[in-house]
């Protein structure tokens, strides 16, 4: 998730409107209470022999919502495979302009809580406009960094990320953040656009294997719990934290309680 430095905190940014977006009446809350005195280690470029792609900038925004995506990537497949509940807590990891934190939010309910997590100010903007125009408070906007989401530990029964973990330039940082943030029962839903098949129309660099996404995940403290494999162009894949490496994150609920 390489981003430039000018970006990297981007508090002021938050007061910027972004062209073609209207600003909301009543925009939701982005909690913007990053620690300034955290080191951000230098971005990598690969990880375990995988090139890391680059960030999707804001401005590539609509190509998120485009007409032809439910057509391409069956996207209402994906969310009922997903079996969100009412009431539950979930993250829509790198959020963008909200195509999916919406769907999530309604499928949470009143008593739900959708965590939309980005690192860019201007995603979290367009994405509460749109929330604003349906009327959904449920959500609670994120303004993370490349090295931590701002995750509450052990609350998060679906962390959903879709095509963005190959974009992560710290993922065994972001990954170890996440295991923390999931519940005892809690599951990662991976979204990727197949790397196996040829006819995925979809440049390399932004594709994984089945076997690749094991070969990072499993040693990063995750288990396959779940595959869906109906989904046109990408795989579904449900992990869950190993017991050993989810205790500290248990821990740390306790602590911040």
């Amino acid at each position: 998730m390489a981003i430039p430095s000018s970006l990297r905190w981007c508090l002021p940014l938050l007061l910027l409107g972004v062209p073609g977006e209207p600003l909301p009446a009543e925009p939701l809350p982005v909690d913007i209470a990053i620690d300034h005195t955290a080191v951000i280690p230098p971005a990598a470029t690969h990880h375990r022999g995988r090139e890391i792609a680059q960030t999707m900038h804001y401005t590539g925004a609509p190509w998120l919502v485009r007409e032809s995506r439910q057509r391409e990537e069956d996207c209402r497949m994906l969310l009922e495979a997903l079996e969100v509940r009412p009431g539950q807590t979930v993250c829509d990891m790198g959020c963008g302009n909200g195509f999916y934190t919406l769907a999530l939010a309604r499928l949470v309910g009143a008593e739900g809580i959708v965590y939309a997590v980005d690192i860019q100010p201007e995603m979290l903007r367009m994405l509460a406009a749109r929330a604003a125009e349906e009327g959904l408070t449920n959500i609670k906007p994120l303004l993370g960094t490349v090295i931590d989401p701002r995750l509450p530990p052990g609350k998060i029964d679906l962390c959903l990320c879709v095509d963005v973990y190959h974009e992560f330039s710290h993922p065994e940082a972001m990954l170890a953040r996440i295991r923390e943030s999931l519940a005892v029962s809690g599951r990662l839903a991976l979204v990727e656009f197949r790397g196996e098949d040829a006819a995925v129309p979809i440049k390399p660099l932004h594709k994984m294997t089945k076997a690749g996404i094991r070969a990072e995940l499993e040693p990063a403290g995750f288990k396959m719990v779940g595959e869906f494999d109906r989904l046109p162009w990408q795989h579904l894949m449900f992990l869950g934290a190993e017991p050993a490496r989810r205790q500290s994150g248990e821990e740390g609920g306790k602590q911040a309680e």
